[in-house]
């Protein structure tokens, strides 16, 4: 029996949600025909700016508000606590098959942790919630197990996976159910729960993940399938470049300001820090305490994310091409300025961007983050050598340009990025073969 159905939103009216309904693009492939023409980034180093006719579809996640009742709501909780045991249970199964010496596969690990704990006195309650849950929490723990090993043997590609760490009950909370056609949102031994459709779902999703914030809201995440939308071409291109004091300067001068959500809110999460710490552990007034730290952090994160989907959508929109600097954000949160990097957000804005990209048919790439862009001359290129950051203006020895720091940087990213692109999709750089003469094809007794 499947875990739950969704309801069909053409059904109902549209129902303006306060919840911003946004996504995030988790794979992408492409399908080629004659009817559209666009430019996609998938193909533009192998084929340069050459009209492509292509048709693309990628996997989103459509996330929506949902309301349970109190009833569904222990029950959610209860399913919420069975996967996360479940995945313990596999982490720690594989840990001691491992000391012990003992080769076991997925099959048999699912087996123990799943099919025979329920027949136990310790595991019984586990028959209470949806064993498609289960199931989906027992593949996590393999998925995390197999991106560890394939981190290690560099099979993974990016940053360095550690090994997997057992759930906690505090903080969020989530279940993976697979999906069946119907008419409401229903979970089984949960129920009908209602839901907000601020949209319609493109097409039908391949499976849902009901989620519990340490705010209390719950949330359904959909994975569907949706068409490309690839805008009309243009021709400009621009280069950005991200920044504590100002979040984005472009190529072409224009300043995106950092609106420091966090810091506008520093006084208050403090202050409900403080009176969290003062409340006596176990009892209500600390949950209550925890549930407004949780409200507040929740309030500067949807304000980020909005403020970054508003940027990186009117960046995609107005050029054809946009290129950034691979910054090692993971290093630099392990400096005195942390707290500002986090605050600003730079690889959620230039991961918004590069999936936008994708979607609407335009061009997204980084250059390489050991590129000297604050020290070259963007008129004249000569490098005039490395700067303080307290050095916001300076004026160019060789030719005498002034420059700003960040639209100079920006514009050095812009020319490296053509640079990389054209390099990338331009002719063959070795000669062709050429014949032999034919007076020395072939080779001479002598010569042997």
């Amino acid at each position: 029996m499947a875990a739950f159905r969704i309801v069909s939103s053409q059904q109902r009216s549209m129902l303006a949600s306060r919840t911003p309904c946004r996504y995030f693009v988790t794979k992408t492939k492409w399908a080629y025909s004659e009817e559209t023409t666009c430019l996609p980034h998938l193909v533009v180093a192998l084929i340069c700016h050459r009209p492509v006719a292509c048709s693309g579809t990628v996997l989103a996640r459509y996330r929506y508000r949902i309301y349970p009742s109190p009833g569904q709501g222990h029950a959610l909780a209860r399913a919420f606590g069975c996967a996360r045991v479940v995945f313990n249970d596999s982490l720690r199964l594989r840990e001691m098959c491992h000391a012990a010496g003992e080769k076991i596969t997925d099959t048999e690990v699912q087996r123990r942790v799943i099919t025979l704990a329920k027949f136990t006195e310790e595991r019984a309650w586990l028959a209470e919630v949806p064993s498609v849950a289960l199931v989906q929490a027992c593949n996590d723990a393999r998925r995390a197990y197999r991106n560890w090993f394939d981190s290690l043997s560099g099979k993974r590609k990016g940053r360095r996976i550690g090994h997997p760490r057992f759930r906690s009950k505090r903080g969020r909370q989530s279940i993976r159910l697979t999906p069946l056609h119907g008419t409401r949102l229903y979970v089984a031994k949960v129920g009908d729960i209602r839901v907000r459709w601020s949209r319609e779902l493109p097409s039908v999703p391949s499976s849902v993940t009901v989620i519990r914030e340490p705010d209390g809201r719950y949330y359904a995440s959909f994975v569907v399938e949706r068409s490309a939308a690839p805008l009309p071409t243009c021709e400009r291109e621009v280069g950005i470049d991200v920044g504590l004091d100002r979040l984005a300067v472009t190529s072409d001068g224009e300043i995106i300001a950092n609106p420091r959500f966090r810091r506008a809110k520093e006084r208050h999460l403090a202050r409900a820090q403080r009176a969290l710490c003062r409340k006596q552990k176990g009892s209500a007034n600390r949950v209550k305490a925890r549930h407004r730290v949780a409200v507040l952090h929740r309030k500067v994160r949807e304000a980020r994310l909005d403020h970054a989907h508003q940027v990186a959508l009117r960046l995609v929109r107005d050029n054809q091409a946009v290129y950034a600097e691979d910054l090692a954000v993971s290093g630099l949160v392990r400096t005195r300025l942390a707290k500002s990097v986090h605050d600003a957000g730079w690889a959620q804005l230039l991961r918004l961007v590069e999936e936008k990209a994708v979607h609407y048919g335009r061009t997204f790439a980084r250059i390489g983050r050991f590129e000297p862009t604050s020290q070259v001359c963007s008129a004249c290129g000569v490098k005039d050598g490395p700067k303080p950051l307290s050095v916001r203006e300076w004026t160019c020895a060789a030719c005498g340009t002034a420059h700003d720091r960040d639209v100079n940087a920006a514009r050095n990213i812009l020319a490296a990025g053509r640079a990389d692109r054209l390099n990338a999709c331009g002719g063959d750089v070795r000669p062709g073969h050429a014949l032999a003469v034919a007076g020395e094809a072939g080779t001479h007794r002598s010569a042997a």
